[in-house]
């Protein structure tokens, strides 16, 4: 079961057919602790009616949600962070948050630097060095329940993150840096450790980059990630949580304007960007 935010309705998709869903308030059904029970049924008894082409313009599934990350929970991203920051003496932090017990945690975006798929996100100005970061992203009812995932691709400034482990949200934070997408995949049940990310990105129609890996080298399980991330915070409207990454391109690679970003999770689709 997938939910899709069109420009035009909330699309559902299940057992291979769509259906245009009557309550049209994201905000509300992200909240819910029984996204999917309701979303049965809301569908129950219903002949699937709606349409959805492949070339369809799909919006960011987010509305009043918050959009946060966890940092350094693979230990691919743990050595590329040491040594990106290791001549501004910050080496040794990223060992030992992961092997701490509290994880890095941190605010990522609202809905106004959130794309979709097929959107265009951004490069700071200001950066020499860039690569978008594939992650598993976790939606999270009101109450902090794992309801739903998707695909989330964390824009990282790697330079100006690495000149000083304080420059972090500088690195993360601008105007779209974040994308996610194509839709929810709504489910109570975790997904498995053998599902596969993927990650490619072309350049004038060749590829230059290619990396995967799967949930298995995910080192913090992603409803301990939650459980910190509600600790004396509260989500009206639920929020995201980007798990982390665990696909770094060499050092030798940055993105360029117009490359093509597409970042594919087993069970949820290929989220597709532009770097514009």
């Amino acid at each position: 079961m997938r939910l899709y935010r069109t420009p035009s309705a909330l699309l559902l998709e299940h057992d291979g057919g769509y259906y245009a869903l009557t309550e049209t308030n994201l905000d509300a059904l992200l909240a819910r602790d029984d996204l999917r029970a309701f979303l049965l049924k809301s569908i129950a008894g219903l002949s699937p009616a709606a349409v959805l082409p492949p070339d369809a313009p799909l919006l960011a599934p987010i509305g009043a949600q918050e959009v946060w990350a966890a940092g350094v929970t693979y230990l691919r991203s743990r050595s590329a962070r040491m040594e990106e920051s290791k001549s501004a003496g910050g080496g040794n932090f990223y060992d030992r948050v992961y092997h701490a017990e509290r994880p890095e945690l941190f605010f990522k975006a609202m809905a106004s630097r959130v794309v979709g798929h097929r959107g265009k996100v951004a490069i700071r100005s200001d950066a020499r060095w860039s690569v978008p970061e594939p992650e598993l992203a976790v939606l999270c009812s009101a109450t902090g329940k794992i309801t739903g995932y998707t695909i989330g691709n964390d824009m990282s400034s790697r330079d100006i993150e690495g000149e000083n482990p304080l420059y972090l949200p500088q690195a993360k934070v601008y105007n779209r840096s974040c994308a996610l997408g194509p839709g929810i995949l709504v489910g109570d049940e975790p997904l498995g450790r053998s599902t596969r990310i993927q990650l490619a990105v072309f350049r004038q129609g060749a590829c230059a980059f290619r990396g995967d890996t799967t949930l298995a080298s995910l080192k913090r399980d992603p409803q301990s990630l939650v459980d910190y991330l509600f600790r004396d915070n509260l989500f009206p409207a639920g929020c995201f949580l980007l798990t982390g990454t665990g696909i770094v391109p060499p050092d030798s690679f940055t993105l360029e304007l117009a490359d093509e970003i597409r970042i594919s999770i087993d069970g949820i689709g290929t989220l597709v960007n532009s770097v514009g």
